[in-house]
């Protein structure tokens, strides 16, 4: 454990029950039908909408993305349990939710400003089958411990990795690896992901040896919490691919045992864009920990051209050539998680798209849409090519909607201006909503979300819940 940690509950037993009450109402001829999951792969697209989706389609000049002919197309409600502020300080202000109103949704925008969720309680709910409150990191309301999928495919013998385009400790993968009351201590999370989770991939930002420019800090490091601290980053990097005993303020700590063999396995620390592009082909080392040469994220807060505005068109200012994209991540994540014959999961995060839509950026929205679309491509040929539908689901969704974007006005579609030129498209909030967003699977028992889209709405018709997208996959694995 890392040191300071307190001792929880386990929440195990509670849900293993759960799982079996779900599974005794599911009727026979149902459960009979569920294929057997050797992979599974969810994209999320942080912030990412209907109406994100369709700005990037006008741009890019087509009628839908490839993720968007998914034969299961849903919508899905993101709220939490308890949504507001949470802090150490201040728990209090957390306060229960009333869930989603389909009438208030589609008349009243105050309606949709309130009570939203935010990302850790989102990925919480995605990864473990459980809704929870606002800043928890796989925690329940009651601060237990929840399961998730990494773990879950980890106990069953598969590989797992997350892959995100921001820090690696950040809310969304952190809420699939990690266990942490508040989302912002993210030192401890580190931590707690480098050493005592069994993941055998983490890729994504947060280096504290360059700025958001991806130029080299000199003198002091920037603060190097997304990684634990500049005592262990210094150590990591220095015993890549070898160490598995670190001594940090003067505490023993050791690495864990990711493949089952019994023996600690060391992380191959990557930082360079050649070195990610290189995981894509070839032999791979056991263990990646790619942390690409840049802070925050990888193109999203590089500085602004002269004359670049948040109104102005995608790519006015170049992009950083010193990192990978996450398309290029994702490749090299997935040739080392398909070395496990019993499969794998992972989790593909486009997390700066919530970023350039909290600041309004019209431009770099439609950058970061594409990445995460090029990433979702990525993943699509990977098992055209690698693997086969029968075997693998791939969930494309987001864990909730950000900006509150809309065209002319609220409720009024965003307007085609053509190819190569930005939408008619408007911000009408800097921060998450309470809206419904879209949901897209394909693959291994990817028609049984049907069956869980047990509620309707006015506009978008039968939608599911976020917290459904773990039921389902419990009870694949578990068949």
């Amino acid at each position: 454990m890392i040191p300071g940690n307190k001792v929880i509950r386990s929440f195990k037993p509670l849900f293993f029950f759960l799982c079996l009450c779900l599974l005794s109402l599911i009727p026979s001829h149902l459960l009979a039908g569920l294929p057997v999951l050797k992979n599974i792969i969810i994209l999320i697209g942080d912030g990412m909408g209907y109406n994100h989706i369709q700005c990037l389609n006008y741009y890019q000049g087509i009628k839908a993305q490839p993720f968007e002919q998914f034969p299961v197309k849903l919508a899905m409600s993101t709220y939490p349990v308890k949504a507001g502020h949470f802090s150490e300080g201040n728990p209090s202000s957390n306060h229960f939710t009333t869930g989603y109103n389909t009438v208030a949704a589609w008349s009243d925008t105050s309606y949709l400003k309130k009570n939203f969720t935010e990302s850790a309680a989102a990925a919480t709910a995605i990864a473990t089958g459980f809704k929870t409150y606002n800043n928890a990191i796989g925690m329940s309301i009651n601060q237990d411990t929840l399961s998730n999928i990494t773990e879950w495919a980890k106990g069953m013998g598969k590989s797992a990795g997350i892959v995100t385009t921001v820090p690696v400790s950040h809310a969304t993968p952190a809420g699939f690896v990690a266990h942490n009351k508040l989302r912002t201590d993210y030192s401890r999370i580190a931590y707690q992901m480098f050493f005592n989770s069994r993941c055998d991939v983490i890729m994504g930002c947060g280096n504290p040896m360059y700025d958001g420019d991806g130029q080299a800090v000199k003198g002091s490091w920037k603060n190097a919490k997304y990684v634990g601290d500049s005592a262990l980053w210094q150590q990591m990097m220095k015993g890549s691919g070898k160490q598995i005993q670190f001594t940090i303020k003067g505490k023993n700590l050791q690495l864990n045992d990711c493949n089952g063999d019994g023996k600690p396995d060391p992380w191959t620390v990557i930082t360079k864009k050649e070195d990610f592009r290189k995981l894509g082909y070839g032999k791979t080392p056991e263990r990646v920990l790619g942390c690409a040469e840049i802070y925050s994220t990888l193109q999203q807060e590089r500085s602004r051209a002269n004359g670049e505005t948040n109104n102005s068109s995608p790519n006015m200012s170049p992009m950083i050539s010193t990192v990978p994209t996450l398309a290029e991540m994702v490749s090299g994540a997935l040739n080392v998680l398909d070395n496990n014959p019993r499969g794998f999961f992972l989790m593909v995060e486009g997390g700066a798209i919530d970023w350039a839509a909290h600041g309004n950026q019209k431009g770099r929205l439609i950058e970061e849409l594409a990445g995460f679309s090029d990433a979702v491509n990525t993943v699509i040929s990977w098992v055209e090519t690698h693997s086969s539908w029968d075997e693998t689901l791939v969930i494309v969704t987001g864990d909730h909607e950000t900006g509150l974007l809309w065209g002319d006005g609220p409720f009024v579609p965003v307007t085609d201006h053509g190819k190569g030129n930005l939408p008619g498209m408007q911000f009408y909030s800097t921060d998450h909503t309470n809206s419904l967003i879209p949901f897209y699977a394909k693959g291994a028992g990817c028609e049984h979300y049907r069956n869980f889209a047990d509620e309707y709405d006015s506009l978008r018709g039968p939608y599911i819940q976020n917290s459904e997208i773990a039921q389902l996959i419990r009870l694949l694995l578990e068949k």
